[in-house]
């Protein structure tokens, strides 16, 4: 069970209070408060606060009172030319807390984007639960040949329960000597930010993540990418999903100008216009790398 007992109660609690606002709110985010997406065997994600939506971007962008705009179409439009000629300043208008419970080891790519507030729990303080992520079998993988930070092949059979196995194994083994070291049956146990040292790093932390739908949509365009590793790929599109409750203009000029298109260097686009004159271009005269050579022709074929 991802959420604590604890946990759920004061869930339960604050969603059954109401509280007038005169702030803009959005029914589809509002659906998303406090309410746990479960991601993998014991993580979630869950909406604490967030301020803005659609239309504060236009008003952002116009620098007007009020809504800023006359129809629906027109702040679609406006958002859609923001996104396209990348006006970054508007989306900052909008933000997002979350609480988000993952493996340490997924903690620590998240934490690489720098442009968040992050409140983390503290193993100083209180005691880590014994919680572990432990793969399915279907997810578990060879390293790759080619691309030293992806997967190849997915294990199979006794190769791939011997695997599984090490990891629960481990993980249970090292949280043993954990809690003997901080016990206090009869003497004085190790201090909690010592011991913390022996757990492994697929054991669950939590954390507090608020950050601006700028920095947010560069987050998603690399988490939520199909080569993102899975395990933060799965709380990318569990985000992505409360996005696109939230923000659903923004969210789809996102979804159509980050995730869906593509970037061409001035020698790309050059040999772009080549083709089209109907000159045969390949990768010896067209001033590209090998790699710069293939990437390009996954995006044009």
């Amino acid at each position: 069970m991802p959420l604590s007992p604890e946990q759920q109660s004061e869930i339960d609690a604050l969603r059954a209070q109401s509280t007038q606002t005169l702030r803009a709110t959005v029914p589809g985010m509002e659906a998303h408060l406090y309410k746990a997406h479960e991601v993998l065997d014991h993580g979630f994600v869950r909406v604490i606060d967030y301020m803005g939506d659609d239309a504060a971007i236009c008003q952002a962008a116009r620098v007007s009172y009020g809504k800023g705009t006359k129809s629906v179409q027109n702040d679609e439009g406006l958002i859609r030319y923001l996104m396209r000629h990348w006006h970054s300043t508007p989306f900052e208008m909008c933000e997002i807390k979350l609480h988000v419970k993952l493996p340490v080891f997924v903690a620590r790519q998240w934490i690489r984007h720098r442009t968040a507030n992050v409140n983390e729990y503290s193993a100083r303080y209180s005691i880590l639960d014994r919680e572990f992520y432990i793969p399915a079998q279907d997810a578990l993988a060879a390293q790759s040949v080619v691309n030293n930070q992806g997967r190849g092949e997915a294990l199979t059979g006794d190769e791939a329960q011997r695997v599984l196995n090490y990891l629960r194994d481990d993980a249970m083994r090292c949280y043993d000597h954990y809690e003997e070291m901080i016990s206090q049956d009869g003497q004085q146990g190790l201090a909690r930010e010592l011991a913390r040292m022996n757990l492994p790093a697929n054991v669950y932390t939590q954390w507090y993540w608020k950050v601006d739908l700028h920095n947010l949509f560069h987050f998603l365009r690399l988490r939520a990418d199909a080569h993102a590793q899975y395990e933060i790929r799965v709380y990318a599109d569990a985000i992505c999903d409360m996005v696109k409750d939230w923000v659903p203009a923004a969210y789809k000029a996102f979804e159509d100008y980050r995730m869906g298109g593509a970037t061409l260097s001035a020698t790309a686009l050059g040999c772009i216009q080549r083709m089209l004159k109907g000159e045969e271009v390949t990768q010896e005269n067209s001033g590209m790398s090998k790699g710069e050579w293939r990437e390009f022709m996954e995006v044009i074929r």
